[in-house]
C-alpha cells in the first residue's frame, strides 16, 4: 500500500507541475503571436526547465517540495515590455531577446546574493507585512490569469465558451468539496481526481484541445536561445535589478508558505534561504538558455500541499525528473500539451484560497495598529488599483517609470517595503 502511495503522490506532483507549467506559456505566446509550433517547442521547453529547475531546489536550494513554475510576477514584465516594444518600433523577437538579458541579469544578481550570502543583509526588508501583502497581491493578479484560462477557449480567441467555463466551474468545486470532505485518499488526492475527471469530461464532449500535432520524432532535444542572442539595454538592466528585490521576496514568501503547512518543520530557514537564492539564480539563467518565462518557487504550493498533505520529498524529486525526462519526447509532450487550459486553471485556481489564507494571516500576525492598516491599507490600494488602469494611462513617462508604475506587484510590494522602513514603529504604543 505504501509503494502505491509513492506511486499516486508522484503521479499527483506531475500533474501538478504540468499544470502549472501549461497556461503561462500559452498566454505569453499568444502576446507575442508566436505560431502553434512556436507555441508548442516553448512548452517543451518550459517542461524542461520547470522540472531542472524544480529538482535543483527542492535537492541543493531551499530543499523543500516547492513547485517551480512560470513566473506569473514575470508575465506581467513580459507583457509591459510586450506594449512598449511596440511603442518604440521594435519587433517581437527584439523585445524577446532583451527579456532574455533580463532574466540574465536577475540570475546573476540572485546567485551573487545566495552564494556570498549577502542576501542576509536584505532580510530585514522582507517584513511579515511585505511578505502578506506581495502574497495578497499575487494571488489576486494569478487568480486573474486562472480565470481568464476558465473562460476562454484555450487562450485563443479570449471569447467565453460556455460549456468549457461550466467544466471548469465544476472542477473547481469538485476539488474544493474533496479538500474539504473527503476522506483517506479521496482527500489526498483532491487535485489529481479534479484535473483527471475534467480532462475526461473534455474529452467525452469533444472539448479537448487539438492545437498540439503529435510530432513524428521520437527525441528532440530543445534548442538554445531560439529566439536569439541576449539583447541588453539601460531599460532592462534597471528592470532586471528592481525585480531582483520581488524575486527575493517570491522566495522568501514561498518557503513562509511552505513551512507553514509542513508540520515539524524545524529546520534553519536561513540556510536554506542562502541555497535556495542562488539555485534561483540558476534557474534564470537555465531559463535564458532555453528561452522561456523565468520559473521560480511558486508559492501557491502551499495551497496545493494543505489541500493534499503531500509532505514527503521523494515523491516531488522523482516527478520532477519524469517531467525533465518527458520533455526531450515530442510525441508525449503533444499529449500532454492537450491537457484542457479551463482543467489546469481552475485546478490552480482552487489552490489560491489557501494562498490567500495564508496572506492574510502573515498580514495580521502583528497587531493592526493605525501604522500598520495605513502600511498594507495604502500598498494593497496602489498595487491592486494599477492593475485596473489602462496601459495607455502611462503614456508619455519615461519607459523606466512606466516598467514600474505598470506591474501592481512591484509597485505595492515596494509601496510596502518603503513605508515600513520610513514609519518607525512606536514602542510605546506596543508597551
Amino acid at each position: 500500500m505504501n509503494t502505491e502511495n509513492n506511486y499516486l503522490s508522484t503521479f499527483q506532483w506531475f500533474i501538478y507541475l504540468l499544470a502549472n507549467s501549461i497556461a503561462l506559456p500559452i498566454v505569453i505566446g499568444n502576446i507575442f503571436h508566436l505560431s502553434g509550433t512556436e507555441i508548442s517547442a516553448l512548452m517543451q521547453r518550459t517542461f524542461l526547465v520547470v522540472g531542472l529547475s524544480s529538482f535543483l531546489q527542492a535537492k541543493f536550494g531551499h530543499r523543500f517540495p516547492i513547485a517551480d513554475g512560470p513566473a506569473g510576477s514575470w508575465v506581467s514584465i513580459f507583457v509591459i515590455y510586450a506594449s512598449l516594444g511596440m511603442q518604440q518600433g521594435n519587433t517581437m523577437l527584439e523585445t524577446l531577446r532583451t527579456l532574455e538579458a533580463g532574466l540574465i541579469i536577475a540570475g546573476l544578481i540572485l546567485f551573487i546574493l545566495g552564494i556570498t550570502k549577502w542576501v542576509q543583509r536584505l532580510l530585514f526588508l522582507f517584513t511579515p507585512i511585505v511578505t502578506g501583502v506581495f502574497l495578497f497581491i499575487l494571488a489576486l493578479q494569478l487568480s486573474g490569469v486562472f480565470l481568464n484560462g476558465m473562460i476562454s477557449n484555450s487562450g485563443r480567441t479570449g471569447q467565453m465558451d460556455l460549456l468549457s467555463f461550466a467544466i471548469s466551474l465544476l472542477v473547481f468545486f469538485f476539488i474544493l468539496v474533496l479538500s474539504a470532505k473527503g476522506k483517506g485518499w479521496l482527500k489526498s488526492y483532491a487535485i489529481l481526481l479534479g484535473i483527471l475527471f475534467g480532462w475526461l469530461v473534455f474529452i467525452l464532449l469533444g472539448k479537448s484541445n487539438q492545437s498540439f500535432s503529435i510530432s513524428s520524432e521520437l527525441i528532440k532535444f530543445p534548442e538554445i536561445f531560439p529566439w536569439g542572442l541576449p539583447a541588453v539595454n539601460g531599460g532592462i538592466i534597471v528592470t532586471a535589478v528592481l525585480f531582483s528585490f520581488l524575486l527575493i521576496s517570491n522566495t522568501i514568501a514561498a518557503m513562509n508558505a511552505v513551512g507553514e503547512a509542513i508540520p515539524n518543520n524545524q529546520e534553519n530557514v536561513q540556510n536554506r534561504l542562502y541555497s535556495g537564492t542562488w539555485i534561483g539564480g540558476v534557474s534564470h539563467f537555465i531559463s535564458a538558455i532555453f528561452s522561456t518565462i523565468a520559473v521560480v518557487p511558486l508559492p501557491v504550493t502551499a495551497g496545493f500541499i494543505k489541500l493534499t498533505k503531500q509532505y514527503r520529498i521523494i515523491p516531488f524529486l522523482l516527478a520532477c525528473g519524469i517531467l525533465s525526462v518527458i520533455s526531450l519526447f515530442p510525441s508525449i509532450v503533444g499529449v500532454l500539451a492537450s491537457l484542457p487550459l479551463p482543467v489546469a486553471s481552475a485546478a490552480l485556481l482552487a489552490t489560491l484560497i489557501e494562498m490567500l489564507g495564508i496572506s492574510i494571516r502573515s498580514l495580521t500576525i502583528q497587531p493592526l495598529t493605525n501604522r500598520n492598516r495605513t502600511i498594507i491599507g495604502v500598498s494593497l490600494l496602489f498595487g491592486i488599483g494599477t492593475m485596473f488602469l489602462s496601459a495607455e494611462s502611462f503614456n508619455g513617462l519615461p519607459y523606466l517609470i512606466q516598467y514600474i508604475a505598470r506591474n501592481g506587484l512591484l509597485l505595492g510590494t515596494f509601496s510596502a517595503i518603503i513605508l515600513e522602513r520610513m514609519w518607525k514603529v512606536d514602542q510605546k504604543a506596543i508597551a
